[in-house]
């Protein structure tokens, strides 16, 4: 009887598809705990988009750990303040400067400058990524995964013990794994649009506004610029001046009038609510938009993905270091998943009320909004929820390691990270 032939050996430990936010997370993560993860993406460099722009307090304390959060608080601007609104009433008001946090704050940072402070981190971690570089084909083999990467160079198969997808909605990492993302789609259009304009109500709060043909969210951002966001039907694939415009006209507040005066980037896209069946099939992991993907409201979706990352990165350098099984990985669904369906309830909430229809039914969101903002303990959660704050224990791993501010990673992740030979 003839031996088994041993399988070749791994050209990486760790796979990462997708150098967006959350791969380069969580590349970073693994590179300053001394591993060295291979990163592709398809793009040629970054996106360069700004679509996520707001980085909430929890983020930022598990951001810590990759010491880029005094950068990333150099690129935008705290705020301290969010309302609720239906026009010119205010039905509730959020204070983001009494959080029991060290970044007691809504940070608004566009994401090509959250991930240009991201990629620098991995550069000074002596990590990079391999720009240009398409994944045809993943599959499981040998205690592994063997995948074939389309380069400039030509078409490479790589070996690695471990694959995570960070590559969005439509992950083929995910596809490859046979996870299922259970959910639908929204009804509506949503669009983006990072415009100047006069705005009399100020740039000291976050406003989303309620009205009968929809919602619209104004966040002020750095240089001057506002966020808008809104749902809008049949909305244009780049909506410019007139169409923002019109947005804040029959939406916006209507005692003062604001004035659009250039769009410097707008977008539009379909949303769905989504979440991965499992989060780990097998040397197949998922983070970010791959495992979950949800309404815009309420600023959620990166600082989820960026939690996930940091979170995985963690456990997985237990695993490589040979501190943990390989078992040990099957927590890390036990402790995102529930996040993420918690953060999938809360965008929902904030989106069927900000789309119903009907008087009755608008009023009665109203007064339940209004008896929220007299409540100081209803507004604290609904700050929490939002924040991130109450879902710390879900970045707490398994055994007591806690990535946030206040229990930072142990010695071994604190030290500079080695110098790795290039590929």
């Amino acid at each position: 009887m003839s031996n088994p032939q041993p399988h070749p050996p791994f050209d990486t430990e760790v796979l990462v598809v997708g150098a967006g936010p959350t791969g380069l997370a969580l590349a970073t993560t693994l590179r300053r705990a001394g591993h060295d993860p291979l990163v592709v993406e398809r793009l040629t460099e970054g996106q360069g988009t700004s679509r996520a722009a707001v980085i909430h307090a929890h983020t930022l304390e598990v951001l810590e750990s990759l010491g880029i959060g005094e950068r990333l608080l150099g690129e935008g601007i705290r705020l301290s303040r969010f309302s609720i609104r239906d026009r010119d009433e205010t039905l509730v008001r959020l204070r983001f400067d009494r959080l029991p946090s060290d970044h007691a704050c809504l940070l608004m940072v566009t994401q090509d400058r959250t991930e240009h402070v991201l990629r620098e981190a991995l550069a000074e971690a002596r990590g990079r990524v391999q720009w240009g570089t398409t994944v045809k084909s993943i599959v499981a083999s040998g205690g592994g995964v063997t995948a074939a990467l389309e380069t400039r160079e030509g078409t490479r198969r790589v070996r690695a013990r471990y694959v995570v997808g960070a590559d969005g909605m439509h992950s083929l990492v995910r596809t490859a794994a046979d996870i299922g993302f259970t959910g639908s789609t929204y009804e509506e259009s949503f669009v983006l649009a990072d415009v100047e304009m006069d705005w009399p109500p100020g740039r000291d709060e976050v406003m989303l506004f309620f009205s009968p043909p929809g919602l619209v969210v104004v966040a002020p951002l750095a240089h001057g610029r506002f966020r808008v966001v809104a749902t809008m039907q049949d909305a244009p694939l780049r909506p410019g001046v007139e169409d923002v415009q019109r947005l804040l006209d029959e939406r916006g507040p209507q005692s003062v009038r604001s004035r659009v005066t250039a769009v410097h980037w707008s977008s539009r896209f379909r949303l769905h609510h989504r979440v991965a069946d499992h989060y780990r099939s097998g040397p197949f992991l998922l983070v970010g938009d791959a495992a979950h993907v949800h309404s815009p409201a309420g600023g959620q979706g990166m600082n989820t993905g960026l939690v996930d990352a940091c979170v995985l990165g963690r456990m997985l350098a237990e695993v490589l270091d040979g501190r943990q099984p390989d078992e040990w990985l099957d927590r890390y669904e036990g402790l995102r998943r529930p996040a993420a369906q918690q953060v999938l309830g809360l965008a929902g909430r904030l989106t069927a009320m900000a789309t119903m229809k009907g008087a009755a039914r608008r009023w009665a969101r109203n007064l339940v909004l209004r008896t929220i903002g007299m409540l100081p303990p209803a507004r604290r959660k609904l700050e929490m929820g939002l924040s991130g704050l109450a879902r710390r224990d879900a970045a707490r791993l398994p055994g007591g390691h806690v990535t946030d501010s206040r229990n930072m990673m142990p010695a071994w992740h604190r030290s500079a990270p080695p110098a790795l030979p290039q590929r």
